[in-house]
């Protein structure tokens, strides 16, 4: 007997249904499964075998052929499990449909018939309502992040005999529904806090601009110095996610696996901060035979942080330059091409020169000229070119330390930030962008008005500090983002003064401190 059910698999993070057709005859027990399985996909005999047989069915001993289709296309995971257990169950009689046929199914089973979580469960709950489908089934673990997508019935199961049953129409099951908003509105922020860290005003305060504009950071400083401390409390000062970007975010980190069970959306921008042997690969995301998100995209909507980003491979970082770019990442194979949304602030920290102690105020340097030319090298021009903003992290002498007085909090740095960002996203409500740091050369001069004084100073600084013509628009952007955190519309002298700190790296001494 021929029977049918409908699963699917993700190509990035797009679902794309799978029909999965079963065909139960007379011969020699065999159960084959055809259509591009991987190893996970054709080991979902034994599974569904015992789960079938656990779960107090019976197991056809016949001849078995499954076939997933379209069957050109890859098919991996052990989501295939749950609809092909159905439609085994369908094909030997066991299971007649009172609901409509019109919903997917996913999930892998357990041995003993029970139903796991898979990945990409709002992906999935994504293409059934493109699709037209009436409802899906999940596992309980997979309802609640697929019933944020409105519009589509969302039923949790625990087990094989739940699904059975509710197909059948004798045990009903709840449809699961969530409240996004009041998701995003419940503060669930805990961390490390900006009141901890004892000095350094100078380079909170560069954070705060970085976090403001969304701009990119280069922390340098000597071992010791703090940098990491600080970049750690960066997401304490990033403003809430919008709606539609948790959206964004939630299917990111689905299609990785990177959503505890039970969880609905990520309320919180991702801050990932990989190790320094972490590949182009790793970074931009690849893998056979599907692609999956890299680290760039993992980041979406948030920040990157590459500790000692001098000790990353040089093609790795050469990686970074078209998602930095563009915002996106494209990984073609053979017979696909998967993006991935990958719009993310970078920041990085490293030595001043390869001893770390170049311009400390207590260790001397004993670097020569052409070393420190090398390790800066490291970082290549078309990368520097895209980091708006470099600051010396110096190390804090003893009275600092001793200091008892606290520092002002992330939720009043935090407010700041926010104020700053709903600014930017009123003025730029016509551009495809959110934030000043993915300004165009065009939207600068649009949106970065400065003051006839503040073009005077700027014109002197470039002649007198040695300026290069790539850092104007970097500066105009900061300087756009300082005024915003101030309230200005018009760009001032003091605003400018500001942002040409932060390209210290620029200038003719190139020192740190």
């Amino acid at each position: 007997m021929l029977a049918s059910c409908d699963g699917a698999t993700l190509v990035g993070l797009e679902s794309q249904i799978v029909r999965v057709e079963v065909d139960v005859m007379n011969g020699i027990p065999s159960f084959e499964i055809v259509g591009l399985p991987d190893a996970c996909v054709r080991e979902s005999r034994i599974r569904v075998k015992s789960a079938i047989k656990n779960s107090g069915f019976e197991f056809p001993n016949k001849r078995i052929h499954v076939n997933l289709a379209p069957g050109d296309l890859r098919k991996e995971g052990a989501s295939f499990d749950f609809p092909i257990a159905l439609a085994i169950l369908e094909a030997s009689g066991q299971l007649d449909y009172s609901k409509p046929r019109s919903f997917i199914v996913a999930g892998e089973l357990s041995l003993d018939g029970g139903v796991r979580e898979v990945h990409g469960a709002i992906s999935i709950a994504l293409g059934a309502r493109e699709a037209g489908k009436s409802f899906i089934i999940l596992p309980e673990g997979n309802a609640r992040e697929a019933a944020i997508v409105p519009d589509l019935e969302v039923y949790g199961v625990s087990s094989l005999c739940d699904a059975v049953g509710f197909l059948r129409g004798s045990a009903p099951l709840p449809r699961v529904k969530v409240d996004a908003d009041s998701i995003l509105n419940t503060d669930k922020r805990i961390g490390p806090d900006f009141a901890e860290i004892k000095g350094q005003e100078h380079a909170k305060r560069a954070i705060e601009v970085a976090a403001a504009g969304g701009h990119n950071l280069l922390l340098i400083g000597p071992p010791g110095s703090g940098k990491t401390m600080l970049a750690s409390r960066l997401p304490s000062i990033l403003p809430p996610l919008t709606l539609e970007e948790s959206l964004e975010v939630t299917r990111i980190h689905s299609a990785a696996g990177l959503i505890p069970p039970g969880e609905a959306l990520v309320t919180e921008r991702p801050f990932r901060s990989p190790g320094c042997s972490t590949t182009a690969v790793g970074l931009t995301g690849g893998g056979q035979p599907l692609p999956r998100p890299g680290e760039v995209s993992l980041a979406h909507c948030g920040v990157l942080y590459l500790d000692e980003i001098t000790l990353f491979n040089r093609n790795a970082l050469e990686s970074l330059r078209a998602p930095l770019e563009s915002g996106s990442v494209t990984i073609v194979r053979s017979m696909i091409s998967v993006t991935f949304p990958a719009s993310f602030s970078l920041v990085a920290s490293m030595n001043p020169c390869p001893c770390g102690y170049l311009g400390d105020v207590l260790k001397d340097c004993s670097c020569a000229l052409h070393a420190i030319q090398k390790y800066r090298s490291i970082l290549s021009g078309p990368l520097f070119d895209r980091i708006d903003m470099h600051v010396g992290v110096p190390r804090l002498r003893k009275e600092y330390l001793r200091r008892k007085s606290p520092s002002e909090p992330s939720s009043k740095i935090r407010k700041r930030v926010s104020k700053a960002r709903a600014i930017q996203r009123e003025r730029l409500s016509s551009e495809p962008i959110y934030c000043n740091a993915k300004m165009s050369g065009k939207m600068v001069d649009r949106y970065c008005t400065v003051s006839s004084s503040g073009e005077s100073f700027l014109a002197d600084a470039f002649d007198k500090l040695g300026f290069s013509a790539r850092s104007y628009h970097k500066i105009l952007k900061v300087a756009r983002t300082i005024a915003d955190l101030a309230g200005s519309e018009i760009i001032e002298i003091e605003h400018l003064a500001e942002a040409v700190q932060y390209r210290f790296l620029d200038r003719d001494d190139g020192h740190a401190f």
